[in-house]
């Protein structure tokens, strides 16, 4: 009898476990368990806020590129667009005149030209959307327990964890994954689309290394 040919990984699968190794460093930073423990302060949260301002603006740049093409589309939600909550945030968080008093690291600044480059490179610009706004829905939102537990946050200065217009998350996971599965690569694409997922997290932690640097306890 003939063995059935074994199935091609999907590349949302082929995304997580491929970035297993860097998404555990990632998390396990020590910025991040200590900002988790409740070992900081609302100061270190907003620096991290400031970061993700300078990185999801450049992100939603690439996006408006790649809503142009056919693919690349298919990722781009409006319901994801995070800038106008982050400046939300920071205005709380920081004051008004947030934009005037916050500090963007050297890292932060590295990985937002990283994602300037993207240009209209749909497997690149998979790998940072992934990367990014799948852990917002997962693991960010256990972030914002933390913070609302131990640092009495509430709705104001959590509007970045917030998804007004995704009130479940686990269907619109499910539906972005079967967008990236979707997806006509070839083994090249899903290859460099892998490594570029890598590198997200690497970068991710450069930056929370840079606040580690700033906020010790």
């Amino acid at each position: 009898m003939t063995a059935a040919p074994a199935s091609t990984p999907t590349l949302s699968l082929l995304l997580r476990e491929g970035t297993r190794p860097e998404h555990e460093a990632a998390e396990s930073s020590g910025f991040v368990e200590q900002l988790m423990r409740g070992e900081l302060d609302v100061a270190a949260y907003a620096d991290l806020a400031a970061q993700q301002y300078a990185i999801y603006g450049a992100l939603e740049a690439a996006s408006a590129v790649v809503r142009h093409d056919a693919q690349g589309a298919t990722l781009v939600f409006d319901e994801l667009t995070r800038t106008p909550s982050i400046e939300r945030d920071l205005a709380f968080l920081v004051g008004e005149d947030w934009a005037e008093r916050i500090t963007i690291h050297p890292a932060t600044e590295a990985y937002a030209a990283h994602l300037r480059g993207l240009g209209d490179d749909v497997a690149r610009y998979a790998a940072h959307a992934y990367t990014r706004y799948l852990g917002d829905l997962s693991g960010g939102q256990i972030i914002k327990r933390m913070m609302e537990r131990h640092y009495g946050l509430s709705v104001d200065g959590l509007a970045f964890y917030t998804f007004d217009e995704i009130p479940k998350a686990k269907p619109f996971k499910d539906v972005y994954r079967e967008r990236l599965d979707g997806l006509a690569l070839d083994a090249e694409q899903t290859a460099r689309t892998v490594a570029e997922a890598k590198l997200a997290f690497r970068l991710n932690s450069a930056v929370f290394a840079d606040l580690g640097a700033v906020h010790v306890r």
